[in-house]
């Protein structure tokens, strides 16, 4: 995993194994195009020659990955990369409650006049982050 990348943060490593169930492959004829737009190639086979995982770092959280985590996680376990989502959103979920809105280039803006608190904690589904951390 390339260090510095938010798949390197996940993990906590820089080698990773994961399981892998299609035949589907990242065209490699894309990589220069799609990094001159901002597309991160953050984990790679160990040839170095298939791309297993990409992400936007303009984007809050975006990530994409060739294998299954879910095959790796457990109710009371979850796979690394559904945690990190799920902290992602819950971080969200709080500046929202908080009257403030990230865009997808990651700043933080304070919502408009014309939203009130309440409408942003509909939209963030704070009911259920509530009940999350009453846990």
């Amino acid at each position: 995993l390339v260090p510095g990348t938010l798949a390197h943060k996940i993990y906590g490593r820089s080698e990773v194994s994961e399981r892998h169930r299609h035949r589907y492959e990242f065209n490699n004829k894309y990589i220069e195009e799609l990094g001159r737009a901002g597309l991160v190639l953050s984990g790679l086979s160990p040839d170095g020659i298939l791309v297993e995982i990409i992400e936007y770092p303009k984007h809050r959280w975006f990530f994409g990955c060739q294998f299954h985590p879910e095959f790796k996680s457990k109710p009371m376990s979850p796979h690394p990369i559904f945690a990190d989502f799920i902290r992602a959103s819950i971080a969200l979920a709080r500046e929202k409650r908080e009257g403030k809105t990230v865009n997808p280039d990651k700043s933080v803006a304070s919502i408009e006049e014309k939203n009130n608190l309440g409408q942003a904690k509909k939209a963030a589904g704070s009911c259920q982050l509530e009940l999350i951390e009453s846990r």
